[in-house]
């Protein structure tokens, strides 16, 4: 690879990283892999209001809307269902309450095994998202939730613990249990609110189909016509048909076969250069037809001469 090139490259690789770096710091929501994310939420639907996994307590000095209009506390937040919008999405607007300095809240969705709680086993994480909101503004919480039928369960609560069983990760959040249903609760008196739904368990990827099988009956090996000769087994090798060649016989290769291989030639020629009529071979034979020419001419000019003499005798 040139230099250029090199540099270039480096170029690219360079932008790429900063544009990587950037999008994971300026960031909030993070989004489960191999997980459903909200397909199907076009035609409505809700999340009713749920038990969660504790119990309710203060917001933190936090108000919510699910309209972005009406801010409530938690307790008229949980009596209201939560509508996903058409792109598969909850999102809960955010304010800070009365003289509060700040408040911080986080919003998390998980599939579950049942449409309650107490039937919801160990969830699958979703998607979270956690704000902080200062004395004046307003935010919004978003999350991908699971598909329209999926049993789920959607958390809203205090503090911005990022409840998905990634304890080891180091993405700058502090990481807790996944929730288990009653046996397991890991939000306890840090819930707001929380809603449950669907009608199916989708936590269990099916297993792959199998491919169909084949209609066509395998081909059977052919029968040899009939007055052929078989093959010859390996243990009755077939006599040569031509003689092995003596000393004194030498083999003439063949026009396609070399025994020597041609040199390379400039620009790439091959032996026969056909581009320009001539090979290796086009001088000797041009300076010897020139000498049989002049050694002719010479004869004819000598053999004249001769019989000039005796005409003149």
């Amino acid at each position: 690879m040139s230099i250029a090139r090199r540099v270039t490259a480096r170029r690219l690789l360079g932008t790429g990283a900063a544009a990587l770096a950037l999008c994971a710091a300026s960031a909030t929501t993070a989004f489960a892999t191999g997980t459903p994310g909200g397909d199907g939420w076009s035609s409505g639907g809700t999340y009713k209001p749920g038990t969660g996994a504790g119990t309710e307590t203060g917001t933190d000095r936090c108000q919510f809307s699910l309209d972005g209009v009406n801010f409530f506390d938690s307790v008229k937040v949980d009596d209201q269902n939560l509508k996903p919008t058409e792109d598969g999405k909850v999102h809960i607007k955010v304010r800070t309450a009365g003289d509060a300095t700040t408040c911080t809240a986080s919003l998390a969705s998980y599939l579950a095994h049942g449409a309650t709680f107490e039937t919801s086993g160990e969830q699958v994480f979703v998607d979270f998202d956690t704000v902080t909101v200062k004395p004046g503004g307003t935010d919004s919480l978003d999350i991908a939730i699971p598909d329209k039928g999926c049993f789920g369960q959607i958390d809203l609560y205090r503090g911005a613990v990022k409840f998905d069983g990634d304890l080891e990760a180091k993405d700058g959040f502090e990481h807790g249990e996944l929730p288990k249903g009653p046996d397991r609760p890991v939000i306890k008196d840090k819930l707001i609110a929380a809603w449950n739904g669907g009608t199916k368990d989708c936590t269990t990827t099916p297993p792959p189909a199998e491919p169909p099988a084949s209609s066509t009956p395998p081909a059977t090996p052919s029968k040899p016509a009939e007055g052929t000769t078989p093959p010859a087994t390996p243990s009755e090798p077939a006599e040569p048909s031509t003689p092995p060649a003596t000393e004194t016989d030498t083999p003439t290769p063949s026009a396609s076969e070399s025994t020597t291989p041609p040199a390379p030639k400039p620009n790439g020629g091959g032996g026969d250069l056909a581009e320009t009529g001539a090979n290796s071979s086009t001088g000797p034979i041009a300076i010897g037809a020139a000498a049989l020419l002049a050694g002719g001419a010479a004869i004819v000019l000598t053999t004249r001469r001769r019989a000039a003499k005796r005409n003149a005798a």
